[in-house]
């Protein structure tokens, strides 16, 4: 496909994404599965436009004064890639499938559009009416922090040290010129295309081996701020597909005892053999009956686990407001009553870990949200409902506390301040037993 050819069909995914509001995912998938002409390199590269589009949505409607799916991706054009107006007419040009030419007052927009006195939600690229609870979040850091949500994230790598070291892994794949996370000790870093794609790291002999899994370096950070040592009983209580279990499996150097299980049994379906391909030790508790939501009525699985863990960790289910970066239309689709009934699951999840957790022993609460109503109104509700929990700092390296934000009750990762996604972690412990 012509580069005029791939504008035209990002504008054709997006009109889909708008009229339908469904995720970006699906409308890709069949935008691909109706233009099987299509090669790999041209589904790639019509994704990340839309990714980019979606990301800038209301910034580039604002500059080209047109919310239509054609002006947004021209003013992602500009405000993202930052191309020039002329570069961009040279890509309208209505031949070979190319979007028709721009018009004089596209060009115009172009030129002169600026976002200097554009209300904080379009020059941060959000919801209007999410903006107070990220304001109380970040204060004066509000627009910065909003602008590098609106930024392609990097490609991070976690290295499973129960195979390999860092540096032995760093060497085996030299050939993508990764370096190692800036706070993640056991991180790797690895370079985006200039289309903003990066390299296949599924296919890697070293990932089929269980050397590495693909993690961003904030979710690396929150389960080794868990606390999770060699000889612990661990339950990651919010597990899904895997990703923090193998983590804390490879702090636990697979010593103790590690259970994962989830509320939605589906969530779980890939752990079993990412722990296989890791040799990574832990046992999975999957809910019975049920279809794939949480229900009060089926029977609890982790009942014998209560009042024995000494390390309860949280992953928990919310609105995913710090991952905006990789899913941009996310944020388009969140809603006041979504926020309502994520508060509402991890209120329920917080006191079934309050139950799971041993006298003296922790609560690790983790969100991948920057919305205060999810972190630390969160758990401080859980502490005011138990009397034998209480919320404590967390102990962080110094490389980190240098750059997160603490709040009232845990610490935030954010991308303008770690380069992370957005992620909330807090710790509770529990009291003696009383009884």
């Amino acid at each position: 496909m012509t580069p005029g050819a791939r504008l035209s069909a990002a504008i054709e995914v997006l009109a889909d994404i708008a009229e339908r509001r469904r995720p970006v995912a699906d409308a890709l998938k069949d935008w691909g599965l109706a233009h099987r002409f299509a090669g790999s390199g041209d589904r790639a590269t019509i994704a990340t436009l839309v990714y980019d589009a979606l990301r800038r949505r209301a910034s580039a409607a604002w500059i080209m004064g047109d919310d239509s799916p054609r002006a947004v991706l021209i003013g992602s054009l500009r405000l993202q890639r930052g191309l020039a107006a002329q570069t961009i007419a040279e890509l309208f040009t209505g031949e070979r499938f190319a979007p028709a030419p721009l018009t004089e007052a596209e060009r115009t927009r172009l030129e002169t559009g600026t976002l200097g006195d554009a209300p904080v939600h379009v020059a941060g690229d959000v919801p209007e009416w999410i903006v107070p609870s990220l304001a109380s979040a970040f204060g004066d850091d509000l627009l910065p922090e909003l602008r590098a949500l609106a930024r392609r994230a990097p490609l991070d790598i976690r290295v499973n040290t129960l195979k390999a070291s860092r540096d032995a892994t760093r060497e085996a794949l030299a050939h993508l010129n990764s370096e190692p996370t800036p706070l993640a000790p056991d991180g790797l870093r690895v370079p985006l295309g200039e289309d903003g794609r990066g390299p296949a790291l599924h296919v890697e002999p070293e990932f089929l081996d269980g050397w590495f899994e693909i993690q961003d370096e904030g979710s690396q950070l929150a389960a080794r701020l868990s606390g999770a040592k060699p000889g612990m009983t661990v339950v990651d209580l919010c597990a899904g597909g895997g990703g923090k279990t193998l983590a804390l499996a490879a702090l636990m150097g697979n010593e103790g005892r590690l259970v994962a299980t989830d509320g939605d049994p589906r969530r779980l379906a890939p752990i079993h053999e990412r722990l296989r391909r890791a040799g990574a030790r832990a046992e999975v508790r999957t809910p019975r009956g049920g279809q794939g939501k949480r229900d009060a009525g089926r029977p609890d699985v982790m009942a014998d686990l209560d009042g024995s863990a000494d390390l309860v960790l949280v992953d928990a289910p919310c609105t995913g407001a710090g991952t905006w970066r990789r899913n941009p239309d996310a944020k388009w689709r969140l809603r006041p009553g979504s926020l309502a009934t994520r508060v509402a699951e991890q209120e329920a999840v917080l006191d079934r870990a309050a139950r799971l957790a041993r006298p003296g022993g922790r609560i690790v609460y983790v969100t991948c949200s920057l919305l205060p109503q999810e972190n630390d109104a969160a758990v401080a509700g859980l502490a005011a409902r138990r009397d034998d929990l209480a919320l404590r700092p967390l102990d962080l390296p110094a490389s980190i506390a240098e750059r997160v934000r603490r709040t009232a009750h845990g610490i935030q990762m954010s991308p303008e301040r770690t380069g992370t996604d957005g992620f909330y972690v807090a710790l509770l412990e529990r009291g003696p037993d009383r009884s």
